[in-house]
């Protein structure tokens, strides 16, 4: 349970309005720590992109629904140097989302079926979609794939994966296609996972050759350059659709970081349309996402695309406010890999980003390439923080708000500077004061101040608007201070 926050039970989920009796008792109470509280996220309908603010999703309520989230590799396929891997605990790692205030996770998929550019030796991943049936061995030394035959186990799994998410109310955003399961990416690779991939000529029974320039890696797969690998793939993506088409809280993503070319490009614009399509012609149609090419990948080329959501790349230093043309999902793997901090939750926030965290939760995902202490205490303080972030996001009128960074000294400012119903979400990194520009809200309003090292919520006396107005925080190594109506 997050501390300074109250949660409701599931029969509260529609919105609380602010109380106006809480406001007048606490204007009495200066710098008294209070409780928030916030709902659990209402499920209701797909999510699609708000046409009042379309820096948001909403779904049948009307309302923004802001989307903080933290995702680890082995969720949906286990994966370890044993064989078979280490089961992963699905149902503890949802317990922990929930008791953080989460409400997405990034359902990983590996295409192969042993070997990572990430870890030297032997490594194993498992379900496969395809069923291994032979005739003849694969480079692995199993039974070869038969592409042309699901594996039904792996579609289940997936379902079941969702519709447990659900019951806690997170949205599951799949990942269709893994561009780091066709090439070893690093620069000095330790392993080749195109070794393990079932359109690996060597590995499957049906004569599908995704290498055709036998360089050993199967980049060319991931392009519009074979006929049949297309036809396979796209026959996946109806078979995930069949299977998930029901359950509100989907997301699609297409492929996680392809390599930057034009040919790679050109095949994630053709499955988004695709799926666009072919859910076009379902009960439900939900958000298909594009995320980063690497390396060096274009920010415009995602910007440019069909996706109803992105994921940039960047860095933490500093996010850039977004503009409305899409729903970004500010995710740091995108942005520096297995990191994050405090202030880039934040910063997200008051750009109008939804902030996904690249989490290595229990450890129990080996990556040699990326050494990291799984009990290093910024984990928690960064799951926390997520948490107290869409706390505020739901409390506000998020739809009616855009980042306006020129309304506070810091730069950092989530707004709806309108009589009657203002509202300022202000972040400052360094603490201190701030100077906030309110000459659009002539009225009282209520101040709170928010410390996310401590989670401490501390109430100040109101001021008055019309004007700019400078307010000291309380002692802290950062503050986000909230001024509303």
């Amino acid at each position: 349970m997050l501390a300074g926050a109250v949660f409701t039970s599931p029969r509260e989920e529609q919105w609380q309005g602010r109380n106006d009796v809480a406001h007048s008792e606490r204007r009495s109470r200066p710098f008294a720590e209070v409780a928030v509280t916030v709902p659990w996220t209402v499920i209701a309908g797909p999510l699609r992109v708000s046409p009042m603010n379309p820096r948001y999703f909403t779904n049948s309520t009307g309302r923004a629904i802001y989307l903080t989230g933290s995702h680890t590799w082995p969720n949906f396929q286990d994966g370890g140097t044993a064989d078979p891997p280490k089961a992963f605990t699905w149902i503890a790692y949802l317990d922990m989302l929930r008791a953080h205030h989460l409400n997405i996770i990034k359902l990983w998929r590996f295409e192969q079926a042993k070997f990572s550019s990430e870890t030297p030796g032997d490594f194993y991943l498992e379900p496969s979609p395809y069923l291994r049936s032979g005739p003849g061995t694969a480079l692995d030394g199993k039974p070869k794939f038969d592409v042309a035959h699901f594996n039904q186990v792996y579609f289940e799994r997936m379902r079941q994966r969702i519709i447990d998410a659900r019951a806690r109310g997170i949205y599951v955003a799949i990942m269709l296609f893994d561009g780091w399961s066709v090439e070893a990416k690093l620069s000095e690779p330790v392993g080749n996972p195109w070794l393990g991939h079932p359109f690996n000529a060597a590995n499957n029974k049906n004569g599908i050759d995704g290498d055709p320039n036998h360089d050993n890696a199967g980049v060319e797969s991931h392009t519009l350059a074979i006929p049949a690998v297309l036809a396979l793939q796209e026959a996946y993506v109806r078979k995930v659709v069949d299977m998930v088409n029901d359950l509100d809280n989907v997301l699609y993503e297409i492929s996680n970081e392809d390599r930057s070319t034009t040919a790679a490009l050109a095949w994630q614009y053709h499955l988004i349309d695709f799926i666009h399509e072919y859910e076009a012609r379902k009960p439900r149609q939900h958000p298909v996402g594009m995320t980063s090419l690497w390396p060096d990948g274009e920010n415009a080329w995602l910007f440019t695309s069909a996706a109803d959501w992105i994921a940039p790349n960047g860095s933490l230093r500093d996010t850039p406010s977004a503009r409305g043309a899409k729903v970004i999902l500010n995710d740091t793997d995108h942005l520096c890999g297995v990191c994050g901090d405090v202030s880039w939750i934040w910063k997200s926030l008051a750009r109008g980003t939804n902030p996904m965290v690249m989490d290595p939760y229990d450890g129990a995902w080996p990556i040699a390439s990326v050494p990291y202490k799984v009990d290093d205490p910024r984990w928690e303080q960064l799951r926390r923080n997520l948490g107290y972030a869409r706390s505020y996001a739901d409390r506000m009128n998020l739809v009616a708000m855009q980042p306006h960074g020129e309304l506070a000294s810091s730069g950092y400012c989530l707004a709806n500077p309108v009589r009657g119903k203002a509202e300022y979400l202000i972040y400052l990194p360094s603490g201190g004061s701030v100077t906030a520009d309110l000459s659009a809200s002539p009225e009282a309003l209520a101040v709170e101040w928010f410390l996310p090292a401590t989670g401490r919520t501390i109430p100040s006396a109101m001021i008055m608007g019309g004007g700019s107005r400078t307010l000291a925080a309380p002692s802290g190594p950062d503050a986000v201070l909230y001024i509303h109506r």
